[in-house]
C-alpha cells in the first residue's frame, strides 16, 4: 500500500474497532480524505429500530462536512469477512454528493486491500449535483 492508502486503511481500521454492531455483527470502518488532505473516519452504528442506525462511509462523511470541508479525494471501506464488502447504494449516493467519478473508492479487508474502484465503477450513470438547475 501506499503511505496515502496506508493512512487511510489505519483510519478505518480503528474507526471499525468502535463499531456498534450487535444486530448485524458486521463491523465497518471507512474513512475519506478530503481535498485539503485530512482524514476522516466513522464507523457503521447500529440501532434496534433497523433504518435508524447508519453506515461508516454516511459517518465519515458527516466529520469531513462537520468540520467544514465539502471535496472527497479518496475513500476506504473496511470489513471483515471472506467475502469483499463495498459501499452499499445510499453511500455510493452519499460519496457522490461530494466525489468526482473519478475519484477511488477502496474495499479493504482486515489484511489490506482487496480491490480499488472509481466512483463512477460503483454508481454508472449516477445522478448529482449538476444535474440540478
Amino acid at each position: 500500500m501506499t503511505p496515502e492508502l496506508q493512512e487511510l486503511f489505519d483510519a478505518a481500521l480503528a474507526a471499525q474497532a468502535n463499531a456498534h454492531a450487535p444486530y448485524s455483527h458486521y463491523p465497518v470502518g471507512a474513512a475519506v480524505r478530503s481535498s485539503s488532505g485530512k482524514v476522516y473516519a466513522g464507523c457503521n452504528v447500529e440501532n434496534a429500530a433497523y433504518p435508524q442506525g447508519w453506515c461508516a462511509e454516511a459517518s465519515a462523511i458527516a466529520a469531513m462536512v462537520s468540520a467544514g470541508e465539502r471535496r472527497i479525494t479518496a475513500v476506504v471501506t473496511l470489513s471483515s469477512g471472506p467475502i469483499m464488502g463495498t459501499c452499499c447504494g445510499g453511500c455510493r449516493q452519499k460519496i457522490r454528493e461530494f466525489a468526482d467519478l473519478d475519484v477511488p473508492i477502496h474495499s479493504c479487508g482486515p489484511e489490506g486491500l482487496r480491490r480499488s474502484f472509481t466512483l463512477q465503477e460503483l454508481l454508472p450513470f449516477s445522478f448529482g449535483p449538476e444535474n440540478l438547475p
